[in-house]
C-alpha cells in the first residue's frame, strides 16, 4: 500500500500498469515509484477531495446512492478519482473527447480498475439509450461548450434519477471557458432540457446544480 497520501495511489498505480504492461509488482508504492522513474506524469492523480466543489458533489452522491453513473467530460479526473475512491462499488462510465485525457482513463481501466468503463464521445450526442444511468455528472464541462443546451438535454435524457452539474460562478482567466452561467441561466438550461426541478448551491466560486427526474 502506498504511503504517498498526496495522491490517489490506487488509480495512479493502475495508470502505470496500464501504460507499462511489463510491470509485475502488485505493490502500489513500488508501481508508482517505477512509473515516476520511467517518466510518467502522475500529477492528474493528486488528491482533490478537499476541494469544496468536489466535497459538495460527493455529498450529493452519498444521498443518492447510485448503482450506475455516467461522468461526462472526465478530463484530468479532478472529480472522477475522488468519486471512484469514495464509492468502491459504483460502476462508472467516463466519457471524454480529448485524446490524451482519454488515453489516461483507458490506461487506468486496463491497469485494474475494471468497474470503470471508458469511451470517446461528444457530450452533445451520447450513444446511450434513455434512462441508462442512475446519475449523470457534468462537472466543469458546460462552460466549455458551444452548445451546452444540447449537452444538458442529453444528460437529462440518459439519467434515470438525477443530473449533477458544476460550473464556475465567477469569471476567470481560463481561455477554454467560453461562457459564464448565473443561477437563472443554469436553471433555465435544465428546465428547457426537461428537468424543471433544479437545486443550486454556491460553493467557492462555483455552482453545483442538482436536477431530478
Amino acid at each position: 500500500m502506498s504511503n504517498d497520501r498526496s495522491m490517489y495511489a490506487k488509480f495512479a498505480a493502475a495508470y502505470v500498469r496500464g501504460t507499462l504492461p511489463d510491470i509485475a509488482t502488485p505493490d502500489e508504492s513500488e508501481t508508482v515509484a517505477v512509473g515516476r522513474a520511467r517518466g510518467l506524469k502522475l500529477y492528474p492523480f493528486k488528491r482533490s477531495a478537499q476541494l469544496p466543489r468536489v466535497r459538495a458533489v460527493l455529498g450529493v452522491l452519498r444521498s443518492l446512492t447510485p448503482a450506475t453513473l455516467l461522468d461526462i467530460g472526465s478530463g484530468r479526473g479532478v472529480f472522477l478519482w475522488p468519486l471512484l475512491d469514495e464509492f468502491p462499488e459504483l460502476a462508472v462510465t467516463a466519457i471524454e473527447i480529448t485524446g490524451k485525457r482519454l488515453g489516461v482513463l483507458e490506461a487506468v481501466r486496463r491497469g485494474g480498475i475494471d468497474r470503470l468503463s471508458v469511451g470517446r464521445m461528444d457530450a452533445t450526442r451520447l450513444a446511450f439509450a434513455d434512462r441508462t444511468f442512475d446519475v449523470v455528472t457534468v462537472l466543469e464541462v458546460l462552460e466549455h461548450l458551444e452548445r451546452p443546451d444540447l449537452a444538458a438535454q442529453e444528460a437529462v435524457r440518459v439519467a434515470r434519477r438525477a443530473v449533477i452539474a458544476s460550473v464556475p460562478s465567477k469569471a476567470d482567466d481560463n481561455p477554454e471557458h467560453i461562457r459564464l452561467f448565473h443561477r437563472s441561466t443554469l436553471t433555465r438550461l435544465f428546465a428547457d432540457a426537461g428537468a424543471p426541478k433544479a437545486k443550486i448551491e454556491y460553493v467557492l466560486n462555483h455552482m453545483v446544480c442538482v436536477v431530478t427526474r
